[in-house]
């Protein structure tokens, strides 16, 4: 079946299904007890077969009613790779709700295939703030909760049913409910619990099974892990210490370490983008304007090697030289989960938080909002 036409082809399957058997219209028409014309009407598009005439007419082929109708309750890794991408490009173009219809088709039409309708939580969390109205901005939202909810109480997929508390926690902090987002994760976050030791274990198995390259791809995705993860919390604990001088400058200092020595910038540049524009607004907030610039430079510095090339993908480097075949294993594969053009919005919007506001006038600061406009 074709994944990007809305109509089942099961008036092309009869045809192939009749030249494979090498009968004629008439031959077929004879055996259910219908007119050649009937046929001919189901094979042209022109009507379709009685809903009671579809398990003989499946037999006939010996196929099953699924494959005689040309539907397809499960999609594959790829071709859910390859909707997340179109659905992506479309919300770049097109307006809002249009391509939501779209996609809550797509969900009628696979909902048992939870892979799928997880990635359509996680394009549907990326994209919904393109819409102005706050109370799409919920409905939204709360769709999200809805399907990720069915995914939990159905799917037997433990990883999946563990995303979508993850997913499902999210969204209720975009919707204010931080209670609900603590009393989903608290339990299964707790860092003493003997879960997070099985990357571990699962390494160590696989050196005593002389499985080294495995356990070298293992490794390799867990270390990039943990260092984007150790990132993202140091901008958190910046956030949380933001009065706190000492204690944030020390870990700005460590990080711009692990930076550099892993070469982050070229990496991964959208989290490290995301980590000097904390630590500008940390040093803007005490008014360290020398500071503020050096991050500021870092972040447009970063954003500029994110859109260098036509399409943005996950990569890995020398040194991380296993990962790409652990991003194809991604719901998304190693494409960005946002359309570059949905993102290149949120960035020329970055530098108009009011923290900026006492770098206006400054030669350097001018010169960056003009690189950020600048970038296509």
């Amino acid at each position: 079946m074709n994944i990007y036409t809305d109509a089942l082809n099961m008036a092309e399957n009869i045809v192939r299904f009749r030249h494979e058997k090498k009968i004629t219209q008439e031959q077929l028409a004879s055996f259910l007890g219908v007119t050649k014309a009937a046929v001919s009407k189901w094979e042209t598009r022109q009507s379709t077969p009685d809903i009671m005439l579809l398990p003989r007419l499946a037999a006939f082929f010996d196929v099953t009613v699924d494959e005689l109708i040309g539907y397809e309750p499960q999609l594959s890794k790829e071709q859910i790779q390859k909707l997340y991408q179109e659905f992506a490009a479309e919300f770049a173009e097109k307006p809002f709700e249009q391509v939501m219809e779209r996609t809550r088709d797509y969900v009628k039409r696979y909902y048992s295939c939870y892979p799928f309708l997880f990635q359509i939580c996680v394009l549907w969390l990326n994209h919904y703030m393109l819409v102005e109205d706050q109370d799409k901005h919920r409905e939204t939202l709360l769709s999200i909760l809805d399907l990720s909810g069915h995914i939990k109480k159905n799917c037997r997929d433990v990883e999946i049913c563990n995303d979508s508390i993850v997913l499902q926690a999210l969204v209720n902090l975009q919707l204010k409910r931080a209670q609900e987002a603590v009393d989903a994760l608290e339990e299964m976050s707790k860092p003493y619990s003997m879960s997070r030791q099985k990357g571990s274990i699962l390494t160590q198995a696989y050196m005593m099974l002389g499985l080294m390259d495995k356990a070298d791809s293992f490794i390799q995705v867990s270390m990039y892990h943990n260092i984007l993860s150790l990132m993202d919390s140091a901008a958190k604990y910046i956030a949380i210490h933001i009065n706190n001088v000492s204690v944030s400058e020390q870990t700005i200092d460590r990080i711009e370490q692990v930076i550099s020595v892993y070469n982050l910038a070229s990496l991964h540049p959208n989290n490290t983008a995301l980590f000097e524009y904390q630590a500008a607004l940390f040093y803007l907030t005490h008014e360290d304007k020398q500071k503020a610039l050096i991050h500021s430079e870092k972040y447009v510095s970063c954003l500029e090697r994110l859109f260098s090339h036509e399409q943005v993908f996950l990569h890995g480097d020398d040194y991380f030289n296993k990962l790409e075949e652990w991003f194809e294993q991604l719901g998304n594969g190693s494409h960005a989960p946002r359309n570059k053009k949905v993102v290149l919005e949120d960035i020329r919007q970055s530098f108009d938080n009011p923290a900026f506001d006492i770098l206006e006038g400054e030669v350097k600061y001018e010169s960056l909002k003009k690189k950020i406009k600048e970038l296509k």
